[in-house]
């Protein structure tokens, strides 16, 4: 269960510090934190999550609620290169960076981890000698 956005104008760099917000969280909180993130790439990654979702609905017949994302990777896409006219003829290069993410889905597991007891601590006799 995954989907992939290939070649967004959007530097590699400022799409990862959107995605590690969202990394190992399920899908409906996912979607809610990405929805009041006021950053370029949450956008584009909110869209890209719910095609993930959908996906797993209709082509695997999961439940969207039981849905976490499993792994957010982010790469760079290639650059567009292009420069600024600058005096004496020169020219100062401009790069254009894109992304390719992709985004893997994956069930909630149901088994309870059972929780360790504290174990109780016992009073250790006092080392002072009496006087």
């Amino acid at each position: 269960m995954k989907a992939i956005l290939s070649q967004i104008r959007i530097a590699p760099k400022k799409t990862n510090l959107v995605a590690a917000l969202v990394r190992r969280k399920s899908v409906k909180d996912a979607l809610d934190i990405l929805k009041f993130t006021p950053k370029k790439g949450a956008v584009p990654l909110r869209k890209l999550i719910a095609s993930a979702a959908a996906n797993a609905v209709n082509n695997f017949k999961q439940d969207k609620d039981n849905l976490i994302i499993k792994e957010i990777i982010v790469t760079g896409g290639p650059t567009y290169k292009r420069s600024q006219s600058v005096s004496k003829g020169r020219a100062h290069p401009i790069l254009k960076r894109t992304s390719n993410i992709i985004v893997k889905l994956d069930l909630i597991s149901t088994e309870k981890v059972e929780k360790k007891e504290p174990k109780k601590e016992t009073k250790k006799p006092s080392t002072k000698a009496k006087k």
